[in-house]
């Protein structure tokens, strides 16, 4: 009992696990955060490299890049905000490898096997990019159409999508019943459809 006055409160919420951080830079606090959410930003990771190996580093970098970005940013909704940054992490990577192809350079020593083979990394590296820049494209357009909906559908399409939660956890945090899950996710869907489509 005397014991339990002076123990430190358990850290439930992202919010608290920045404060604490914030305020003591404890990296302890820091990775326990970063646990809660390592099985997305593994996911967003490999969605974009599409390689287990670079996913894993990039994990791991960008644990790092956190330790002094959640000092200089005062980060309100923490789960979307690390998707944003992992995914512009990726993005990164992909321009940095299209920006210089591991090829064989054009001389005149090159075979003509060397040099399709230039070509075609270029060629692919093209249109990685383009994708690259289309995906990013479509994000950033769902994203901002993600805050048009109403507050209930953007928070169970948030929840259910992007946290992967199941229905009933979705009921269970917004505390609508399951039949309001089911209907805000539906609507939530079919307006988020239409306003990328504009």
């Amino acid at each position: 009992m005397f014991l339990k006055r002076f123990r430190k409160p358990k850290l439930t919420t992202d919010a608290e696990y920045i404060s604490a951080y914030r305020a003591t830079g404890n990296l302890a606090v820091l990775g326990e955060l970063y646990e809660r959410h390592m099985e997305l930003v593994y996911a967003v990771c490999y969605n974009y490299l599409r390689d287990e190996e670079e996913a894993k580093d990039a994990v791991m970098q960008l644990f790092e890049q956190l330790v002094s970005d959640l000092r200089k940013h005062d980060v309100q909704q923490f789960q979307s905000w690390l998707h944003s940054v992992a995914r512009n992490y990726c993005l990164m990577q992909l321009r940095k490898k299209q920006a210089s192809p591991k090829a064989v350079q054009l001389t005149g020593l090159a075979s003509d096997a060397e040099t399709d083979d230039y070509v075609n990394t270029a060629l692919i590296a093209d249109e990685l990019d383009n994708r690259t820049l289309d995906l990013e494209e479509d994000l950033t357009r769902m994203e901002a159409c993600l805050q048009t909906l109403p507050t209930e559908q953007r928070s169970c399409l948030t929840l259910f999508y992007l946290n992967q939660k199941s229905y009933a956890e979705v009921a269970d945090i917004t505390g609508f019943d399951l039949k309001q899950v089911k209907s805000y996710l539906q609507n939530g869907r079919r307006m988020l459809k239409l306003c990328m489509s504009k």
